[in-house]
């Protein structure tokens, strides 16, 4: 059985939680108290080198590490991942712009916010100029269009969706960004969506930093 290495206040481990349920892999779950350390352990690391969740292992002892990574795995031959080839590159392309823009700037922005941690103001103005610019970014990809990739729900709109439809808490307005609430609407729509978010408050460590 599949093994799934999750933390519940990581939106980037909720993208496979919301893989996983949509199409009903066996898995056993195995939670990691990042914050007290558990991710730097020697036995983890092993299994993510970074530190990080999400992370799985395959029945074969076979390891694989980063929420992307992931979703392409476990979505290969089922319809959240298209069989044509450009298709799949542009799913691609938006699993790196999430990667890339939309956790490094919404993810922190609402991290920080949500756990009480102080940074620099202008670092914070620039997280808050590229989430801006993400939110703006995803939008005129709505503008026409119902999903991110080939007019239907894949694991792009899975690994977008994690961190931007919480943008209102990290203090951006998503209201100012219809097509994105329409389609947040049209997500959360889909069979099997998995409407559950952990806040940073189930966990008393997350108020310290990460080692």
């Amino acid at each position: 059985m599949l093994t799934f290495y999750d933390y519940k206040a990581s939106q980037n481990a909720w993208k496979v939680r919301q893989a996983l349920k949509h199409l009903a892999i066996p898995h056993r779950t195995v939670w990691v108290s990042i914050f007290e350390g558990a991710g730097q352990a020697a036995e983890f690391r092993a299994i993510n080198p970074t530190g990080a969740v999400p992370a799985i292992r395959l029945d074969d002892g076979r390891v694989l590490g980063e929420s992307g990574a992931i979703l392409f795995y476990l979505a290969d031959g089922t319809p959240y991942l298209a069989d044509d080839s450009f298709l799949r590159a542009k799913v691609l392309q938006w699993l790196s712009f999430e990667n890339d823009y939309g956790q490094n700037s919404i993810g922190s922005l609402r991290y920080w916010k949500l756990t009480g941690k102080q940074r620099p103001p202008e670092l914070v103005e620039g997280k808050i100029a590229m989430a801006m610019r993400v939110l703006t970014i995803v939008d005129d990809a709505l503008a026409s269009e119902p999903f991110l990739v080939g007019g239907r729900y894949t694991i792009a709109d899975i690994a977008c969706f994690a961190y931007t439809h919480l943008a209102d808490e990290a203090d951006l307005r998503l209201a100012d960004y219809p097509n994105v609430v329409a389609w947040i609407a049209r997500v959360r729509a889909q069979p099997g969506f998995l409407d559950q978010v952990y806040p940073y408050s189930v966990d008393p460590h997350s108020a310290n930093e990460l080692p």
